[in-house]
C-alpha cells in the first residue's frame, strides 16, 4: 500500500485514495433558457470517465450559486432544481464506480460575464453580458467592465444564495461541497487588498476582509450535514508583494495561514490551495510542483488538512507529496484532461491495489 493509495476519512467520509480530480471548467452549457446552467451529455461523458479512470473524489467544476455569478454564460450553476436534477445523475455514476462526489460552488464577482477562452476569454458582447458586481467598483484588468460596489443587503443575499447552492449540491447527491475563495473570484475579492477597497465592516483590516468568506463558510456549514465535509478553495498568495499603482501590498502566504485558523474553528474540513489569480499581468514563477510549498505550509502553521495543485504529473513525485507531509492529497487537472486513468497507471506503477472496471480487464 503506498500512500496515495491509502483511503483518507475525514468526518464520517472516506475517500478511497489521494488522488483527487481538481475542479476544471468546462464552459459547456446552454446559456439561455431552461437548459441555462445545467449539466449535459459532455458532462456526463468528462467526469464519468474520470471516475472510470480512479479518481477517489471527483470535485465538479465552479458552479455558479446565481445567474450573475457565472464566469461565463455557458458556466453551469445550482440555482434551480432542474440544475439540481441534471447533476444527480452524475453523482449516482460516480458513486456506483465508488468514487466521491464533490463540487465547487462560486460567485465570479468582477471576472463574470467573460466569454470561454477557446475565444479569447474575454469580456462577453452586449448580447450575453449582464451588471459585474464586487466589493469595490475596481475592474479585473484594462478593458473589463467597472463592476457595482455590493451593498451590504447585496452581500447578505449573495452569502444566502451560498446556502441555498449547498442544499441543492446535497439533493443532487454530493457529499463535499467546495468553496471558491481562489483565483480571483469574489471571495478572493473581498480578501485581497488589490480588489477590496471598502472602508465599512467588509474592508480594511484582515478581519473585515476575512468577513464575507467566514459568512459564506457559516451559511453553507450550517446547512451542510455534520458528517460530511466542507472544502475551501484559497489562493495562498496573490504574488504581489507591492502593487506598482497604489503601493498595496498583496494576500500573502502567512494570510492564507491565519485564514485557515479561522476556517478551521468554523467547520472547514480541508483547504485546496492554489495560488494567483486576482489581476492580470503577473509572472508567476511555475514548475513542477510550485504550489505544494503553500500547501505544506498551511499544513504545518494551521493544523489544516490540505489538498495540493499545480503541476503535479508524475506518480512518484505525487507519492513523495503525499508521503512526506506536505499535503494529504493531490488534486490533478491538466494531467487528468490529458489521461482520464492516470489513477490507474499510477497505481500500476506504485505497486497499489488496481481498481480497473471488470469491462477493462483486458488492460490489466
Amino acid at each position: 500500500m503506498t500512500a496515495l493509495f491509502t483511503p483518507y476519512t475525514l468526518r464520517s467520509l472516506t475517500i478511497p485514495n489521494r488522488v483527487w480530480m481538481a475542479p476544471m471548467d468546462q464552459y459547456s452549457a446552454e446559456v439561455s433558457g431552461p437548459g441555462a446552467g445545467v449539466a449535459n451529455d459532455w458532462h456526463f461523458a468528462h467526469y464519468t470517465a474520470r471516475a472510470t479512470g480512479g479518481a477517489g473524489l471527483i470535485l465538479v467544476e465552479a458552479t455558479a450559486v446565481s445567474p450573475e455569478g457565472r464566469i461565463s454564460p455557458a458556466d453551469l450553476g445550482l440555482w434551480n432544481d432542474t440544475q439540481t436534477e441534471a447533476l444527480r445523475r452524475i453523482t449516482s455514476f460516480f458513486k456506483e464506480r465508488g468514487t466521491v462526489p464533490g463540487i465547487q460552488l462560486g460567485h465570479a464577482g468582477r471576472k463574470a460575464a467573460t466569454d470561454r477562452p477557446w475565444r479569447g476569454g474575454g469580456p462577453v458582447g452586449p448580447e450575453e453580458t449582464w451588471q459585474t458586481v464586487a466589493p469595490s467598483a475596481v475592474p479585473y484588468a484594462t478593458g473589463h467592465p467597472v463592476p457595482d460596489e455590493l451593498t451590504v443587503e447585496q452581500i447578505q443575499q449573495i452569502v444566502g444564495q451560498f446556502a441555498d447552492a449547498a442544499r441543492r449540491a446535497l439533493a443532487a447527491g454530493f457529499q463535499v461541497v467546495e468553496l471558491h475563495g481562489a483565483h480571483g473570484y469574489l471571495i478572493h475579492q473581498f480578501l485581497s487588498p488589490l480588489s477590496n477597497r471598502r472602508t465599512d465592516r467588509y474592508g480594511g483590516s484582515f478581519e473585515n476582509r476575512a468577513r464575507f468568506a467566514l459568512e459564506v463558510v457559516e451559511a453553507v456549514r450550517g446547512v451542510w450535514p455534520q458528517e460530511l465535509p466542507v472544502f475551501f478553495r484559497v489562493s495562498a498568495t496573490d504574488w504581489v508583494t507591492e502593487n506598482p499603482e497604489d503601493g498595496r501590498d498583496g494576500w500573502s502566504a502567512g494570510d492564507a495561514v491565519r485564514l485557515a485558523h479561522e476556517l478551521r474553528a468554523r467547520g472547514v474540513d480541508l483547504m485546496d490551495v492554489s495560488t494567483g489569480g486576482i489581476t492580470s499581468g503577473i509572472r508567476i514563477p511555475t514548475g513542477p510542483g510550485y504550489q505544494v510549498p503553500f500547501a505544506r505550509r498551511v499544513r504545518r502553521e494551521a493544523g489544516m488538512p490540505t489538498a495540493a495543485v499545480g503541476l503535479i504529473t508524475d506518480p512518484r513525485q505525487a507519492e513523495e507529496i503525499v508521503a512526506g507531509g506536505d499535503a494529504d492529497a493531490v488534486l490533478l487537472g491538466r494531467e487528468l484532461l490529458r489521461d482520464p486513468h492516470w489513477p490507474h497507471r499510477a497505481a500500476a506503477g506504485l505497486g497499489a491495489a488496481k481498481r480497473f472496471p471488470d469491462q477493462y480487464a483486458w488492460a490489466v
